[in-house]
């Protein structure tokens, strides 16, 4: 009787707080550390090192991550890595497996596991994009097996752990990666956000602060520099994966192999040659984020000139407010409701329409494919030729620039 007191007690005890027994406040944080370094493994091991080869991890590193993301999340590395290569190789379009402009906005928010799942089906994806991923003995023996089994065993380790609301911890361990990589990253982060650069698709950065989800809320940045290790590029952007990562290479675990490119200023050379046609095509991105900061300074100039003549109320300013908040995206990028007042406000300003146009000349240095190198740098020295006699301040300086880029 007493045996079974004792292993009464002992059960109602390990149910009641676990084998830790801890307080709810330190459950709550244990559940948050162990879900970031969930978060870390997608980022570091699946995404930049596997997906794009940002990286490469020493095996003790690659296999925590490994055996961490079978416990805590069931996924394969070659069905994530597939779907993701699929994801950049298709993006936007019918063919992407999580795109909100294609499926919408609710549906990947809502289903992005699922959306997940089901491509993992595909097995032309897999062969075509799973390539390149682990496939040793453990791999095939137990990971991609046994996938299910990992999720049990963290489900009998929170259990053990923390009592009966470790089933509550389990939960919250399995719903983190499907709701914060499936559904905001793959959702908010092609559909609300600011924009770095002019990536060719409709990727943001959803907070230029990138911890909660280990980095990957600046998205636009990784789109623009997919096999970039590091995702931050401004001054006022965090990465918290890219601390990791170079924590892992200060302790011999990790090599980075990329980082986003650095445009160069040297002295200005007095013509544009090869090298700086070079250095702006590497550089493309960058430039033409620099070239939207003149559009935008240029709008920003004429609004406080009707600002002083107290024309906040016009027609005009409702124009500018436009052309300041879209004239420096893609045509096709601005939406239709604002496409007019952009329109007006570039028609009614000479200065503005002659930015507008530069930038597209400036643009077809790289989008053309079947011109020699010969005669695109000539065309950039007609650009810059252009550009220093408009009498455009903006236009001027920015050619200097581009004479002084250095690759």
């Amino acid at each position: 009787m007493n045996v079974l007191t004792t292993l009464h007690d002992g059960a109602v005890g390990l149910l009641s707080g676990g084998l830790l027994g801890l307080a709810w406040w330190q459950i709550v944080l244990v559940t948050l550390v162990l879900t970031h370094i969930t978060i870390a493994s997608v980022t570091i091991f699946l995404h930049r090192a596997q997906a794009h080869r940002a990286l490469e991890l020493h095996p003790i590193a690659a296999h925590f991550f490994r055996f961490w993301l079978w416990l805590t999340t069931g996924m394969v590395t070659k069905e994530w890595v597939a779907i993701h290569r699929k994801h950049h190789a298709k993006c936007e379009t019918a063919d992407d497996p999580h795109s909100p402009v294609a499926k919408g906005i609710k549906t990947v928010l809502l289903t992005g596991s699922e959306l997940y799942r089901a491509e993992a089906k595909v097995q032309e994806t897999i062969d075509k994009y799973g390539h390149n991923t682990p496939n040793d003995w453990i791999e095939r023996n137990l990971y991609s097996r046994y996938t299910w089994q990992g999720v049990g065993v963290m489900l009998v380790i929170d259990l053990l752990l923390f009592g009966a609301i470790g089933l509550t911890v389990w939960a919250v361990q399995m719903l983190w990666i499907p709701i914060t990589a499936a559904g905001i990253i793959n959702g908010l982060g092609h559909w609300w956000g600011y924009r770095n650069f002019e990536a060719p698709d409709a990727s943001t950065n959803i907070s230029p602060w990138g911890v909660i989800i280990g980095g990957e809320e600046l998205h636009n940045n990784h789109h623009t520099y997919p096999t970039s290790a590091k995702l931050s590029v401004k001054r006022y952007e965090f990465d918290i994966g890219w601390a990791y990562i170079r924590g892992l290479e200060l302790l011999g675990l990790a090599k980075v192999r990329k980082t986003p490119p650095r445009l160069e200023l040297g002295t200005v050379r007095p013509v544009a040659d090869g090298k700086t046609l070079d250095a702006i095509i590497a550089n493309r991105y960058e430039v033409m984020a620099k070239y939207a900061q003149e559009l935008r300074r240029a709008c920003g100039s004429e609004l406080a000139r009707l600002k002083s003549q107290g024309a906040q109320n016009t027609a005009r300013w409702k124009q500018m407010l436009a052309a300041k908040r879209w004239l420096h995206r893609d045509a096709d990028r601005i939406p239709a409701g604002d496409r007019a007042l952009v329109a007006q406000a570039v028609g009614d300003s000479p200065a503005l329409a002659k930015l507008v146009a530069m930038r597209e000349e400036l643009r077809q240095l790289w989008t053309r494919t079947n011109v020699s190198a010969e005669q695109l740098v000539a065309d950039l020295q007609a650009w810059c030729r252009r550009a220093e006699d408009s009498g455009i301040a903006a236009l001027q300086e920015f050619s200097l620039k581009l004479r002084a880029a250095r690759a």
